[in-house]
């Protein structure tokens, strides 16, 4: 069965380049019947931009076009998990964990997130809650979710703030590293400033931590460190990769094979990477499968390639979710 559990609906900065990718997105499911680049056309862009802000990302205009897309590649579950950084009741939880000096790095970081944490959670949670109905009638089963940070020691705060909604399922993923974003396009050249031996080791011991405290029915983008390149010999990552298959394994939680490091990000490699996933394939590790589409046109975006990688190491089945219950099923069902 064809499913997509990594589905954002928003996440900013609101940069030009950002206005430019929705304004991709949008054409790719709503012609405008102008010439394109005649001022007639710009002039219509202008206006349907105008109401996607207005209507914001948690709106039935802009959750339909993931539908549309969704119709048409064929999938049959989608799961939607906004990060939590996005929400605005969220905030105070990033402000005690990240990094937020009066420095470079800090100054750079409290202004991305007072730019981010933006929106309401409870808007979000209404619209999925209110628009399964209408995807199921449509034939794709549309899924609540999150994808929630983990940071050591903050364990006490999530459970309280994942205990008020009922979710289908929680990802939790590792985006920091000592409260550094380390995907963020602008801080990347701290990389430089670290032993890669020493980063990786560290980094996958959090990812230890995170699924130990079985807060997370999937956790996401195992290797997700390597999103610019910056990677040791693998050779010297498998006894990692099989300690965190082994934790996974203990702890009966699933992972994912992602596709947005692939064609969103330099590495132009998926999570996990393949030898990674063989692993993973070996200790028996339930996986889903996850675009980290944050476009409605970026919905499925190879996932067939994901399910013949996954076929072709002997995995069979995939997991999926229903109030917080793992659900296998079969790959080719």
């Amino acid at each position: 069965m064809k499913v997509d559990y990594h589905v954002h609906l928003e996440e900013g900065p609101y940069s030009l380049n950002w206005w430019n990718r929705t304004v991709r997105s949008i054409e790719q499911f709503w012609k405008i019947p102008y010439d394109p680049h005649s001022k007639e056309w710009l002039m219509g862009t202008a206006r349907i931009m105008n109401y996607r802000m207005e209507q914001g990302a948690f709106s039935s205009f802009w959750l339909d076009f993931y539908l549309k897309q969704a119709k048409k590649i064929g999938l049959k579950e989608v799961g939607i998990v906004d990060h939590l950084y996005r929400f605005k009741e969220m905030k105070s939880f990033y402000k005690k964990y990240i990094y937020l000096e009066n420095d470079r790095l800090g100054t750079l970081q409290n202004n991305w997130l007072d730019i981010v944490s933006c929106v309401s959670i409870e808007q979000f949670a209404k619209l999925i809650e209110n628009e399964k109905r209408k995807w199921e009638a449509e034939g794709v089963r549309l899924k609540f979710g999150i994808e929630a940070d983990f940071f050591p020691g903050c364990e006490e705060d999530l459970v309280e703030i994942l205990s008020q909604y009922q979710w289908d399922y929680v990802i939790g993923s590792v985006h920091f590293y000592k409260g550094w974003g380390f995907d963020n396009p602008d801080t990347k050249e701290y990389f430089h400033h670290f032993d890669l031996n020493v980063l990786y080791e560290e980094h996958f011991k959090v990812i230890e931590q995170a699924i130990s405290s079985k807060l997370f029915d999937i956790v996401g983008h195992l290797d997700n460190l390597k999103v610019y390149g910056f990677r040791p010999n693998e050779e010297d990552l498998k006894g990692y990769y099989r300690r965190i298959a082994q934790s996974l394994k203990e702890n009966d939680a699933a992972t994912e094979i992602n596709t947005g490091l692939a064609y969103r990000y330099p590495i132009k490699e998926m999570c996990p990477s393949p030898e990674f996933l063989k692993i993973l394939s070996q200790y028996e590790v339930p996986i889903t499968m996850s675009s980290d589409a944050h476009f409605p046109d970026d919905v499925g975006n190879l996932l067939d390639e994901a399910r013949e990688l996954l076929k072709s190491i002997g995995i069979k089945k995939i997991a999926t979710f229903e109030k917080r219950k793992r659900i296998e099923i079969d790959l080719d069902k």
